[in-house]
């Protein structure tokens, strides 16, 4: 006899992820309050969780700003970009962090409370510094560029500071497509290209003359003290 529609047994849900959900909850005070008025207890009582249940999850608040950051890497790193692969490096870094600027862009009136409230609070501007440089390196090597070693930490110091450089119109930006973004994006990585080129031309001139130091000094060749001084 078969089982009645009623008696089936049906499985319960999986509860929902406790991180996603702080992290949620933080972006929705942001998008009505200022950075340094959320404190831990009222991101807590928005996530209806226990401020025993958040401290074993997030150490801090900006750990849960960290926690937005790695959602973001994750969407953006999502997409395959095969199809990039025989583009110029510029284009493929455009690709990559236009994909990441829509991912930011349904947050914006969170971010805006984020960039003003850090404005005021240097050590939480260091750490948070911290964090997207890490994010940096995820999308350098998601555009097929190195990101290893001295080398790559500097150029997801400098790729930091062209998005900085572009947030305030990313902010403001009133198309749909983000097409003030898109041609921010476009100048920004233009210049730093140059730069990029000056910094080689430099560096290719003052070899002889590092070679030199590095023999009154004692130190051999391909050591982690060229890498650093090819990224300073």
């Amino acid at each position: 006899m078969a089982k009645s529609p009623s008696a089936e047994i049906i499985p319960p849900s999986k509860p929902a992820d406790p991180r996603g959900k702080i992290v949620e909850a933080l972006l929705e005070l942001l998008s009505h309050s200022r950075w340094n008025d959320i404190g831990l207890a009222d991101i807590a009582a928005r996530a209806d969780v226990s401020l025993a249940e958040l401290r074993g999850l997030f150490p801090s608040k900006g750990a849960i700003l960290a926690g937005f950051l790695r959602q973001v890497d994750l969407e953006v790193l999502d997409h395959d970009v095969k199809d990039m692969a025989q583009e110029p490096a510029r284009e493929r870094l455009f690709d990559v962090l236009m994909r990441r600027f829509e991912a930011l862009a349904p947050h914006r009136e969170a971010l805006r409370a984020v960039r003003d409230g850090l404005r005021t609070d240097p050590m939480g501007a260091a750490a948070l510094n911290q964090v997207a440089v890490s994010s940096m390196q995820w999308m350098l090597a998601a555009a097929g560029i190195p990101e290893a070693g001295p080398l790559g930490l500097a150029r997801a110091q400098g790729l930091l500071l062209v998005l900085a450089r572009v947030f305030d119109t990313f902010l403001n930006d009133p198309e749909e497509g983000l097409a003030r973004t898109m041609k921010a994006l476009d100048e920004e990585l233009r210049r730093a290209e140059k730069v990029a080129r000056v910094a080689d031309d430099v560096g290719r001139i003052t070899a002889p003359f590092r070679d030199a130091f590095d023999r009154v000094l004692g130190r051999g060749k391909g050591g982690r003290d060229d890498d650093a001084a090819a990224a300073a």
